[in-house]
């Protein structure tokens, strides 16, 4: 049995806590936010390995995780369908995930509150330092992983060099309760995976579970994400609250200056399909995403590993993040398992993880380009229609055997 410390205890940093606890190691999450994190984020689009990774968590009951869809269509403005197509999916939400993945780890294994400020590494281990109710603790461990994020403070000791790379856009997002929307809407997108595309803009959706996770008909709601160009001066803006304070590491939802909330909401009824304005315009607390690239040359550092968002972020096109965060998991499992709590272990962990990550990273950015097209005329983006963006967006390519129009990636 090896003592792990994991470093984050979002979806990412549970799954692999849940699968090395299982495995008989001595595990504790180190989560820097104190109380619940329920309600953090948003929609999840599943794929096959989610669930392969749910259930080495634990997870024992994943078919009913979420809400099960047929079909796509593509809305023009006039909120007229210009493109369908038949494709079942399941969609879920990180609440929903969240929820069942902290069940199924033991209280005392999840440390929250806890700061990592540094960490140093020998040949028998890593000592972590963690400040924790306001005193500075010392944790050995035979190894650490860290799955805390896209600022991870692990990756900031070991890799300062590697910096999220902004994408030059940012993701408007919320979820619209079932119960508040019109008949057209519900009969004519509301049961599907939704897209509207706008010049230079993107914004997709599909139905996800209500308050308390509930999926009956008329409990639920419709998750969306618009994607909307934004400058480094209009980000600065975005970003800043009501009060007049920049936050420039992501604005909370509660802190989104309400003048860009209702700016947001006159642009949805101008350009976008009726239906999508109508759930834009009933949703509660809308938050602000900006869209980040990261891509990690190196995800082993002697007994530190990097997982998840830590290690790469994709941009959320390919909807593959919650399913990147347990492929790694299981790698990571599947390595320890071989190797022991080793060296050796994270460097084959490694190399199984980089390519594939790496490939994420580059897919992602391919399908994003559609939002640079006319900025970018001659991106690999510009010239893509309706029918290939809803093919192409966030569909699981090992199960539908689709050859991506973008050759060379897999998923």
């Amino acid at each position: 049995m090896a003592r792990i410390l994991v470093v984050g205890g979002s979806l990412g940093g549970l799954l692999a806590a849940n699968m090395l606890l299982r495995d008989g190691h001595d595990v504790t999450v180190l989560e820097r936010v104190r109380g619940s994190m329920d309600g953090r984020g948003a929609g999840i689009v599943t794929h096959d390995a989610l669930y392969t990774g749910l259930s080495r968590a634990g997870f024992t009951s994943p078919e009913g995780m979420g809400v099960a869809i047929d079909g796509r269509v593509v809305l023009d403005a006039r909120g007229e369908a210009i493109a369908e197509m038949a494709m079942h999916q399941v969609l879920t939400s990180w609440s929903r995930l969240y929820d069942q993945l902290l069940r199924l780890l033991p209280p005392e294994r999840y440390c929250q509150g806890a700061t990592v400020s540094g960490l140093s590494t020998e040949s028998a281990g890593v000592t972590v330092s963690v400040e924790l109710d306001g005193v500075l603790r010392r944790l050995h461990a035979d190894l650490v992983i860290a799955s805390d994020g896209i600022r991870s403070s692990v990756r900031a000791v070991l890799a300062p060099e590697i910096q999220p790379a902004y994408a030059g856009y940012v993701a408007w997002r919320g979820v619209c309760d079932e119960a508040l929307l019109s008949a057209r809407t519900l009969d004519t997108v509301f049961e599907k995976f939704g897209f509207c595309l706008p010049p230079s803009e993107q914004l997709i959706g599909y139905p996800v579970a209500g308050a308390g996770n509930d999926t009956r008909r008329g409990r639920r709601a419709y998750n969306f994400v618009w994607y909307r160009p934004a400058d480094e001066n209009e980000l600065a803006r975005l970003l800043t609250d009501a009060e007049g304070r920049r936050h420039p590491l992501g604005i909370s939802p509660h802190k989104v200056n309400p003048r860009c909330i209702a700016e947001m909401r006159a642009a949805a009824h101008r350009i976008l399909a009726p239906q999508f304005a109508e759930m834009i315009e009933h949703t509660a607390q809308p938050f602000i995403q900006p869209i980040y690239d990261l891509d990690s040359r190196r995800l082993a550092y002697g007994r530190v590993a990097l997982m998840g968002d830590a290690a790469f972020v994709a941009r959320p096109h390919v909807g593959m993040g919650v399913t990147k965060a347990a492929e790694d998991a299981l790698a990571l499992a599947d390595a320890i398992r071989e190797h022991g709590a080793c060296e050796h272990a994270l460097r084959a962990y490694d190399s199984a993880r980089r390519v594939p990550g790496h490939k994420v990273v580059t897919r992602a950015r391919w399908l994003g380009a559609y939002m640079q097209a006319q900025a970018q005329p001659d991106s690999a983006g510009a010239n893509r229609n309706a029918r290939e963006v809803m093919e192409e967006t966030a569909i699981d390519l090992d199960r539908y055997g689709m050859r991506s129009r973008f050759q060379g990636v897999a998923h």
